[in-house]
């Protein structure tokens, strides 16, 4: 059976960093990556890494704020989020994927999520 458990969420001042962590149970994955919900807004595409981790995905966003890295011997992906502001309140999802890293569609397999609060 598939779990992903997220870890890592909380409440933080702008400006402040989290890391957030995913660990995958039940199989390894192609691709893992990192999704996010605001209240009243599309789920969004936040960061996806191939199984190498050589490649990886990241939003504009959150470019140059947000990393994604891969531990495959633990088969846990994390997501390090600094700088952060009150527009990354969302609550996070970890995906994983038998075949995709890049494409957001190709993500089958779901965490219940975690939520990430960021006060101004």
């Amino acid at each position: 059976q598939v779990q992903l458990v997220e870890s890592g969420g909380g409440l933080v001042e702008a400006g402040a960093s989290l890391r957030l962590s995913c660990a995958a149970s039940g199989r390894t994955f192609y691709g893992m990556g990192w999704f996010r919900q605001a209240p009243g807004k599309e789920r969004e595409f936040v960061a996806g890494s191939r199984w190498s981790a050589i490649s990886t995905y990241i939003a504009d966003s959150v470019k140059g704020r947000f990393t994604i890295s891969r531990d495959n011997a633990k088969n846990t992906v994390y997501l390090q989020m600094n700088s952060l502001k009150p527009e990354d309140t969302a609550v996070y999802y970890c995906a994983a994927s038998q075949s995709s890293w890049k494409d957001k569609e190709g993500y089958e397999y779901w965490g219940q999520g975690t939520q990430v609060t960021v006060a101004s």
